[in-house]
């Protein structure tokens, strides 16, 4: 039987082929996924120790027990964050019920309401430091092939995802974020003002199995305007443990105890 040359093959015959084409992925799925990698979706506590850098030169640090909680009505987490460290800080609280912050200090056994953009350690804002799922606060407009410089300088095959604020209450107006194109992992991300700023960037590094993911264990926040201003948040001693509703109830922080 006298074979056919592959190009004197009739176009039907080709269109499964030619004609296969594939889907754009959803922004919103992406941005989805890479929250899943950085928040496991039960009740934990970490410890997110804070150290705060100018011009290379270690100028300050915090230490922050967290325990947060996911909501399973707004798909947001509810957080309790008590200080460790520094001695002037100890048992001082934050509270973050998926809607607003309240820092409470037993001194004066008084709480204030706090702003998620108000600075808790050098770069790293009061909502940097409670669990945040960005897919519940933003609306992911976008998602083109970018590469990207990870926090090693290495090159990544990246996503580019434009994030618009899309709740009153998020902490930023504008996000643009960065995530590997294959595994959805965040790589970097560019948090902007209202006036269109850059507030800073964020690298996600230190790739560790916690709770049986590959997960990111330190957060590198650099300056918008001063690059040489850097505040490293690394993340530890995650446990799975019950965070009870009464610690998220802001009349319960003066009554908390730590176990």
């Amino acid at each position: 039987m006298q074979r056919r040359p592959l190009l004197a093959l009739p176009l039907a015959a080709l269109a499964p082929w030619c004609g296969t084409s594939f889907a754009a992925p959803d922004p919103q799925a992406v941005l989805a996924a890479s929250d899943a990698i950085r928040n496991p979706d039960f009740s934990f506590r970490l410890v997110n120790t804070l150290v705060e850098y100018r011009q290379g030169r270690q100028t300050d640090s915090s230490q922050l027990a967290v325990y947060s909680r996911p909501d399973t009505v707004g798909g947001q987490f509810r957080s309790l964050v008590r200080y460790l460290a520094p001695a002037r800080d100890v048992g001082k609280l934050i509270l973050y019920n998926g809607k607003d912050l309240w820092f409470y200090d037993p001194a004066s056994q008084a709480s204030i309401r706090l702003s998620p953009q108000q600075r808790l350690l050098g770069q790293a804002s009061n909502g940097d430091v409670v669990t945040v799922n960005f897919a519940r606060d933003y609306r992911a407009t976008s998602a083109e092939e970018e590469p990207v410089q990870d926090g090693d300088r290495q090159p990544r095959h990246g996503l580019k995802l434009l994030l618009e604020a899309a709740m009153p209450d998020a902490s930023y107006q504008r996000i643009e974020m960065w995530v590997d194109a294959t595994s959805h992992q965040p790589v970097k991300a560019r948090f902007y003002a209202q006036s269109g700023a850059l507030l800073k960037t964020a690298y996600y590094r230190r790739y560790q199995t916690v709770f049986g993911a590959e997960r990111p264990t330190e957060t590198v926040i650099i300056d918008g305007l001063d690059p040489g201003w850097v505040t490293v948040m690394r993340y530890g001693a995650w446990v799975r443990r019950e965070v009870p509703e009464a610690w998220l109830q802001r009349d319960y922080l003066p009554r908390f105890r730590p176990e």
